[in-house]
């Protein structure tokens, strides 16, 4: 059976829940919302607050920089100076409160607005992502941190409000969902067959290949069996890494090649700047051991096909069930055989 006539359910081992596919629904007539147009930016522009030179909101000046910038966010989500929370008297103890304390960090990742994370050469995003290095060692320093998030939002389609190439930084005083979830889970899964959850999905994409998108030495990436969405891509490295800083210089660079790699091949499918979510998740950087959690990069891209974004509708926020509209085989299939951008 070719795989766009695939129906069926999988399970998600990340989420414990089941991904409904209908591949067949990928071509349904569709009258709905489209991705926005890509329109090409200056490599300088005088209104945006991250390039260099320009004022923030916060009335401080950029300095004039000419390769990755890294400042406090002036509208953090997280603070080290968070208030205190409003007290309030409820009959019961369902509704809670607390801190929102933490560090909040934009890194740019170059001065030439135009550009975006993928767009950069691999010298540069090798660049980028040991500054990643550096910011989670620096976390790994402060006894008050325990979770971080490194994230890039690319494309308005995920809600970016300036399109100069920047990522965020979140390094929070209390566990983040996600990766709370994912450790008890593979916690649980290591106890009882001997091997993190994490080291069982590596073992079965190698296994398979169909998902495989770029394979090295030290790399490896796939659309997992498990995707919610069309081109959600997991990058992994070989060796077992709970966090960025336990990386070398070589397996840095391999990972940051990779992720080049996929995202210019996910440009060059469609020939527009592919949008996505792109997070680095780390094992807790709480001063313990976690050998249950292994480093891996996760890309969400909202696309399913050219112009047309998925939207989570009654399914995912009613009922809390993924509905897939394609099959991971087929689309990583699509990207192994797109050419990677000159």
């Amino acid at each position: 059976m070719a795989p766009s006539q695939k129906w069926e359910r999988r399970w998600h081992p990340l989420r414990e829940e089941w991904v409904v596919y209908a591949a067949h629904r990928n071509s349904r007539p569709w009258s709905g919302a489209s991705s926005p147009v890509n329109t090409p930016a200056p490599e300088f522009d005088p209104q945006c607050y991250l390039c260099p030179g320009n004022k923030r909101v916060s009335e401080v000046h950029n300095p004039a920089y000419k390769s990755i910038y890294v400042f406090n966010n002036d509208h953090p989500v997280v603070g080290e100076s968070a208030p205190t929370p409003e007290p309030y008297t409820f009959p019961n103890e369902v509704y809670q409160s607390g801190h929102a304390q933490g560090i909040s960090r934009v890194i740019c990742f170059s001065p030439n607005h135009s550009l975006s994370l993928g767009d950069l050469e691999v010298d540069q995003v090798f660049d980028v992502f040991r500054t990643f290095r550096e910011q989670t060692l620096e976390m790994l320093k402060n006894p008050s941190i325990h979770s971080l998030l490194i994230f890039e939002n690319r494309g308005q389609e995920v809600g970016v409000s300036n399109p100069h190439p920047h990522g965020q930084l979140y390094a929070t005083t209390f566990p983040l969902r996600n990766i709370e979830q994912q450790c008890q889970l593979s916690r649980k899964h290591l106890k009882e067959k001997g091997k993190s959850i994490f080291d069982a999905i590596v073992e079965n994409e190698l296994a398979d290949h169909r998902r495989l998108i770029i394979e090295d030495d030290l790399t490896v990436s796939f659309i997992p069996y498990f995707a919610r969405y069309a081109y959600e891509t997991m990058i992994f490295p070989k060796s077992n890494y709970q966090h960025l800083g336990q990386m070398d210089d070589e397996s840095l660079r391999s990972l940051a090649r990779n992720f080049r790699t996929v995202v210019r091949k996910m440009d060059r499918l469609y020939e527009v700047q592919f949008p996505y979510v792109l997070t680095v998740m780390q094992a807790p950087v709480d001063q313990n051991d976690h050998p249950e959690f292994r480093l891996h990069l996760w890309l969400q891209p909202p696309l399913r096909r050219p112009g047309l974004l998925k939207y989570l509708a009654g399914p995912e926020l009613g009922a809390g069930n993924f509905m897939a509209d394609t099959m991971p085989e087929e689309k990583a299939e699509e990207l192994r055989n797109s050419r990677d951008r000159a």
